[in-house]
């Protein structure tokens, strides 16, 4: 029996591990956020204050994990064997769980779905050895602590409202104060905000950072006799004043004598801060069911006693870490900060819902959202009317965003300098509160509410994009409630299954657990490959009629590559009856015709920031963007009609039509694949040439329409097949005609005087 157990240790700190990873690339989001949204620092300096963070936290953490969790279970009532059990149903779960969100971008909290998982372990272990004891359900009372899941979900209802309140209303009232124009300010309203700010963060260190820490024991002073832990508890009006004195002092110092940027130092203490607190507090729930496990088995060997008849009543203390094993913890964290994928993702997916700047938008809205925001703007309105019209333009002015002449769009922050600060001070203010009062919640919550709180008081959330966000956020707070009930249930159904047989069940759950784990990593990257290798439709941002031809040649060269593949698997997918291969066609066509839709929705942004003497290259961006949307809708046609053929098995095309096409897509080939080097290499003294080329295909075209009329007349006995044939023959022309409109607005605009290289794409 013993190897089992030695099996489920090595598995444990093999999850351990893989737990750390998913766990940070999760919880990175929360301290990383505001410092890469607004662009304080560089991304390299960014990660080196965060790394550091994160290790001070994990080497200097206490590394105690309370098996009860605030008194989730009682381990008093289970014995070595099932704890063991629930141990290892809430690895694999936890694993799997934030993986997922991972993999699909999104925030989620780890304290949660740890809190939960252990949870329905728990209870699926309890009614199991209630039912084997002939006990009464009103007996889960002895091995759960059931207000105890009450509380955590109250936590997360006033965690989401308070933060996401506290944050509009104090990001409100700052760029009342400070403006959008806050770098033209006296400088004392720096200094007085620095001061404000690094007080609120110093008091997070201390209270979130080092309080949980085994230097909060430690006793100092003249005599000796002063507890750090209880100083700071019975001095916190006096450690807050002292600190805003001071803090205030050494930021006008620094922005009046030396000239450094205050907010970009609140910034960097802010992104340390929370990485240091995160480390040092959101560890155990990573390695600490691992550890307990260990020190279980440890406990279980000693005892020479049967793990069926061993209470784990020893379990109801502090479990310590080794040192060794926290500092291994910290470089593990340090390494996935720095080169995971999906960290990225989840931070992109925060940016995107913050960001000042029109964005493409991830989410689709929904009546939730639709309605929330009809009742914002009523609730605005009604507002508006009950405040004076001269204090409402003062208080608009404040509003008025500053444009940054001669800087690309791709350039600029999510948001500026001040909201980074704000979100840093609310979020560490609001966890130092909770955390003093032993309130439960979750550092995932606080910082991403307050994050779309300020986003809303600095109105980033326009008529434009409002219903998007709100779809976005309503998805991100569903998907919280979504990760305390899968993960209870899931760890309940793997305990359940453990149960039935350890010995069988453990090797099969660790191999899917595997698959699962590394079939999501394979799919991640190559969705990041493709993102990263398939044409990059970005707003053209040149002013000039040949520098937009140059600029947009890309755009054209990526659209005719498309619509050669398209095509060409159009027509292959019609010859085999592949139904499969028509289907992701259709899927191709979308994604094509989404990425030229998005250029469209980006014309009001190139037009307005034209110059009165640049208006010709309007003119022409919007009609190439007319043509390319022309051939998209072409092949979006092609597409549907052929797939809607072979999926209502209607018969195959006869021999000749196929052959005909398959004539037709090899001369269609033959001239994107020209179109496509000409526009790559800038070639445009090639375009007659192409004109011509594209002539004689359409030629070709009419003569296959003809053909089937008279074939029509005399031999064709499918009407199926002659109105696909047809449709086919017609939108291929169409296409074309597209094509041709595309070939000569280049041909009539470009300058040949002007050299390709002379102007920067």
């Amino acid at each position: 029996m013993e190897h089992i157990y030695i099996v489920m240790i090595v598995a444990l700190a093999v999850l351990a591990i893989a737990d750390l990873i998913v766990g940070v690339s999760n919880d990175a989001v929360n301290f990383l956020n505001s410092a890469i949204g607004s662009k304080a620092v560089s991304f390299k300096t960014i990660m080196i204050v965060a790394s550091f963070g994160v290790a001070l936290g994990a080497i200097f953490s206490s590394g105690l994990m309370e098996v009860a969790r605030k008194g989730i279970f009682n381990p008093d009532q289970f014995m070595f064997n099932e704890i063991m059990i629930i141990f290892m149903a809430v690895m694999i779960t936890d694993i799997l769980l934030l993986d997922f969100f991972n993999s699909i971008g999104m925030p989620t909290s780890t304290t949660v779905s740890i809190v939960f998982e252990l949870l329905g372990a728990a209870v699926a272990i309890a009614l199991i050895k209630i039912y084997n004891n002939n006990g009464d359900f009103s007996d889960l009372i002895n091995y759960i602590n059931t207000s105890t899941a009450t509380k955590i979900i109250l936590g997360i209802l006033l965690s989401v409202v308070i933060a996401f309140s506290i944050g509009a209303l104090i990001q409100w009232i700052t760029r009342v104060f400070l403006s959008f124009n806050f770098e033209q300010k006296p400088r004392y309203y720096g200094a007085v905000f620095g001061g404000i700010a690094l007080t609120a963060l110093t008091y997070f260190i201390l209270v979130k950072g080092i309080k949980g820490t085994p230097y909060a024991d430690q006793k100092f002073g003249f005599t000796n006799n002063l507890i750090l832990k209880e100083y700071l508890n019975s001095n916190v009006t006096y450690i807050i004043s002292l600190s805003f004195a001071l803090l205030t002092s050494v930021s006008f110092f620094l922005t009046s004598v030396l000239k450094i940027n205050i907010y970009k130092i609140i910034i960097i203490v802010g992104t340390f801060a929370l990485a240091l607190a995160f480390a040092g507090n959101d560890l155990v729930n990573f390695i600490g069911v691992p550890i307990t496990a260990l020190k279980a088995y440890e406990f279980w060997v000693a005892s020479g006693i049967s793990p069926e008849e061993l209470s784990m009543s020893f379990l109801t203390g502090k479990v310590e870490t080794p040192s060794i094993l926290l500092f291994i913890a910290g470089m593990v964290m340090v390494i996935t900060l720095w080169f995971s994928s999906k960290a990225k993702d989840v931070v992109k997916t925060s940016l995107d819902l913050s960001s000042q700047a029109d964005t493409k938008e991830r989410f689709q809205p929904n009546s939730l959202s639709r309605y929330f925001v009809r009742f914002a703007m009523f609730s605005s309105k009604a507002t508006n009317a009950l405040i004076p019209s001269v204090l409402k333009q003062k208080i608009d002015q404040q509003f008025i965003q500053v444009n940054k002449k001669n800087t690309s769009t791709k350039d600029l922050p999510a948001f500026d300098l001040v909201r980074a600060a704000v979100n840093l001070m609310v979020a560490a203010v609001l966890i130092s509160i909770a955390t003093s009062m032993k309130l439960p919640l979750s550092t995932t919550y606080v910082t991403f509410m307050v994050a779309m709180g300020t986003s809303l008081a600095d109105r980033a959330w326009g008529s434009e994009s409002a219903v998007y966000r709100v779809a976005g956020v309503l998805n991100v707070i569903s998907g919280w409630f979504f990760t305390a009930f899968i993960a209870f249930v899931a760890a309940g159904f793997i305990a359940f299954i453990l149960n039935i047989s350890v010995a069988f069940m453990l090797p099969v759950l660790l191999t899917l657990t595997a698959v699962i784990i590394i079939k999501n990593y394979l799919s991640h990257n190559k969705k990041a490959k493709e993102n990263s290798q398939e044409a990059k439709y970005t707003k053209v941002e040149n002013q000039s009629i040949q520098g937009v031809i140059l600029e947009s040649s890309d755009h054209i060269a990526n659209v005719v590559h498309s619509t050669k593949t398209i095509y060409k698997n159009a027509v292959k997918g019609l010859a085999k009856q592949d139904l499969s291969a028509l289907k992701k066609n259709k899927k191709q066509v979308a994604k094509l015709t989404n990425e030229v839709e998005n250029l469209r929705d980006n014309i009001f942004y190139f037009i307005k920031n034209l110059d009165e003497s640049s208006v010709g290259a309007s003119n022409f961006y919007i009609n190439i963007l007319s043509y390319l949307q022309d051939m998209t809708q072409s092949l979006e046609y092609i597409s549907k009609i052929s797939h809607k053929h072979i999926n209502n098995n209607h018969k195959n095309l006869k021999f000749s039509q196929i052959k005909e096409l398959q004539e037709v897509n090899n001369n269609l080939e033959k001239l994107f694949e020209n179109t496509k080097t000409a526009f790559e290499t800038n070639s445009f003294n090639d375009i007659e040439a192409l004109v011509d080329e594209n002539m004689t295909v359409r030629s070709l075209v009419k003569e296959k329409i003809s053909k089937q009329v008279e074939r029509t007349r005399t031999e064709e006995s499918s009407p199926k097949n002659t109105t696909l044939y047809f449709s086919l023959l017609t939108e291929t022309k169409d296409l074309l005609k597209a094509n041709l409109n595309l070939l000569n607005e280049y041909n009539e605009s470009f300058d040949a005087k002007v050299k390709p290289a002379t102007i920067s794409k």
